[in-house]
């Protein structure tokens, strides 16, 4: 249909973003710098935009655009309420929780015809499921490790896992005390050394208090130290 709809010029448009803020249907949105007319169907032909404009940058135009559809506004408008809900959902609350995004600092650039290889030498790997004595306990370097940590840190395997025995555990989703269970591996087996990897979030404290724990009540004497990953995927000094 030919209707009254927006026309934004480019040109004279700086991306300030103001008659986005404006548009109450959610039909404008900065692109590349640029506003932009993200959806035909959005736009009512009010021109709530217009009077906002610093630049001038936004008239109207007669053209052949999709009919104002007022059911789909009302859904998008309720989805960006849920999205921003879901955002202050944490705030206020644990660290570990809070909702964000993470900027990459570059695009990974495969190397052709390479293939990890999982560096892995034990299973199970959670903490509540390993048995308290097993033949890969004697004589192993043990890595504690907070079940994040993996995915944070994009070399996981090369720098913390391999050579290693590994338990990984959450304490904040299992609930539990580790200390238990990891001084009955740590008394009853040949253990060597012990990495403690976590991150920088407060609730993985747990994870490395219960280690510590253990080594303590173990009795033993074992070379031990702690890594912390931050949630950008950097270790931390």
């Amino acid at each position: 249909m030919i209707r009254k709809i927006i026309h934004i010029d480019e040109e004279k448009c700086n991306g300030c973003g103001i008659c986005a803020e404006a548009c109450h249907e959610g039909a404008i949105g900065i692109v590349d710098g640029k506003a932009k007319l993200l959806r035909d169907d959005y736009c009512d032909g009010m021109g709530d935009c217009l009077p906002t404009c610093p630049m001038g940058a936004i008239s109207f135009e007669e053209r052949e655009a999709a009919a104002y559809d007022e059911a789909s506004v009302l859904e998008n408008k309720r989805k960006k309420e849920l999205e921003t809900q879901a955002m202050k959902l944490h705030e206020g609350g644990c660290p570990g929780t809070k909702v964000r995004m993470l900027q990459q600092r570059g695009e990974a650039v495969a190397m052709p015809n390479t293939v990890s290889v999982s560096q892995l030498r034990n299973w199970p790997v959670q903490i509540r499921l390993a048995p308290v004595k097993a033949p890969y306990f004697e004589g192993a370097k043990l890595l504690i490790a907070a079940d994040c940590t993996a995915y944070a840190y994009a070399n996981f395997h090369q720098e913390f896992i391999r050579g290693k025995v590994t338990l990984i555990g959450c304490p904040k989703l299992d609930s539990v005390d580790y200390s238990e269970k990891l001084t009955e591996i740590i008394r009853q087996n040949d253990i060597e050394s012990v990495t403690i990897v976590r991150m920088e979030v407060p609730c993985c404290g747990g994870l490395e208090m219960a280690a510590k724990k253990a080594l303590q009540a173990s009795g033993k004497f074992i070379p031990w130290q702690v890594v912390t990953i931050s949630i950008e995927g950097e270790i931390l000094e």
